[in-house]
């Protein structure tokens, strides 16, 4: 990371904040510390350089009304949402806000790291696609027809149950048809789903 580059941390969560400024410190990265988005609104400027890491849940303003905010005010800083209350719906409309990642709580230091590279990646004009991407789109590939349907649905937010009837199969079926497309996709939840899903363009 550049000197120049800092991680915004914007929590209302005070023991969150220090715990994800010690982890960053120690990864040798800047940071700087906001109680609510207003706070954040109130301070940023279009010399901030870095990235967003923010959750989604906060009081007053939510993350996912922050990221419309700043995008409304021309703020280039890519986002990073964290979450305790991850839903398809949220990672949905975290992602079409061009948030860069959705991040569920308990969070892993491996992923967070590789999170914030890639923002600042992204932040730098640097990001192209990756080997990362390419990979993902030849593991879609290997899908049947069957479990890119199940793919498509669980994208659009529907429960095992209403797929099922859907697709005219048992709740079972869809359960495991599920657990192979994600195993082949190598995604573990939903949330990551949609994240490769949208950010990686597959069809």
């Amino acid at each position: 990371m550049t000197t120049e580059n800092t991680v915004y941390i914007i929590d209302d969560d005070a023991a969150v904040r220090d715990a994800l400024g010690l982890l960053l410190s120690l990864n040798g990265y800047r940071t700087a510390f906001f109680a609510d988005a207003a706070a954040f609104l109130g301070a940023w400027t279009s010399d901030y350089r870095g990235c967003i890491l923010m959750d989604i849940r906060m009081p007053g303003i939510d993350g996912l009304t922050l990221q419309n905010l700043l995008l409304e005010q021309g703020c280039l800083l890519p986002v990073l949402i964290i979450t305790g209350h991850g839903d398809v719906d949220s990672a949905r409309a975290a992602f079409r806000s061009q948030a860069v990642d959705f991040l569920e709580k308990p969070l892993q230091e491996e992923q967070l790291i590789a999170a914030i590279e890639e923002a600042l990646a992204r932040q730098s004009g640097q990001r192209e696609q990756t080997e990362a991407e390419r990979a993902y789109c030849r593991r879609a590939a290997t899908l049947t027809p069957r479990e890119r349907e199940v793919m498509l649905l669980v994208f659009a937010g529907r429960h095992n149950r209403e797929i099922a009837q859907d697709l005219g199969i048992s709740v079972r079926t869809v359960e495991v048809h599920k657990g192979r497309m994600m195993e082949k996709l190598q995604v573990t939840s939903v949330a990551d789903l949609v994240r490769q899903h949208l950010q990686h363009g597959a069809e």
